[in-house]
């Protein structure tokens, strides 16, 4: 199954707050929404994927146990990035300075901002390209990092700002760089 897109005129946006409330109430499913409006409505995962998102967000969130330097989110977190998407990535991460300038109202909804740090794993149903363009949107709204891994190719792309992204073939680890100092991803995890 690939995802599923509802292109919606501009002259019917949806607000964030009746996106949000769309979300509540159709919690079995995996919404996310452009910056010009449209919907997407992405299938669940199969196992495999599943369990390699799980993989990917223990790992993370046992390095920010450790380090007590920000918050975690796993696939079901939402962003509203800058730009008006609405966006949810399989793993992220911000400094805890940036929760702790959150409303308590804006920490129980979609979260105002990018993350810090984000990773997208592509499943079997996942378009490479859409992908690469959501990776692009997120560096393009103020994420300071990205990766996308594609199990499949055993590849992974790296997004920073003002920079081309870079293409890995078959690594065996990912650091964190100065985003998230320590943090080391073992993609033999992954593979």
């Amino acid at each position: 199954m690939t995802p599923l897109i509802l292109n919606n005129s501009e002259t019917t946006p949806i607000t964030p707050e009746q996106f949000y409330q769309l979300c509540v109430a159709n919690r079995d499913l995996r919404l996310e929404r452009t910056a010009k409006g449209d919907l997407i409505i992405m299938p669940p995962t199969g196992g495999e994927t599943s369990k390699r998102n799980s993989d990917i967000n223990l790992e993370l969130g046992l390095w920010n146990r450790q380090t007590q330097l920000g918050i975690t989110f796993d696939s079901s977190g939402g962003f509203t990035l800058p730009n008006g998407a609405d966006f949810s990535p399989d793993a992220a991460w911000i400094p805890l300075a940036k929760w702790e300038s959150l409303t308590a109202e804006q920490k129980t909804k979609f979260l105002p901002l990018s993350p810090d740090f984000v990773i997208e794993l592509r499943s079997p149903s996942d378009s490479l390209k859409l992908l690469q363009l959501k990776m692009q949107e997120y560096i393009d709204n103020g994420t300071r990092l990205g990766w996308l891994i594609n199990p499949k190719n055993h590849q992974v792309e790296i997004y920073r700002p003002e920079t081309e992204k870079q293409i890995l073939e078959n690594p065996i680890m990912l650091s964190g760089e100065d985003i998230l100092p320590g943090f080391v991803l073992n993609l033999q995890l992954i593979w």
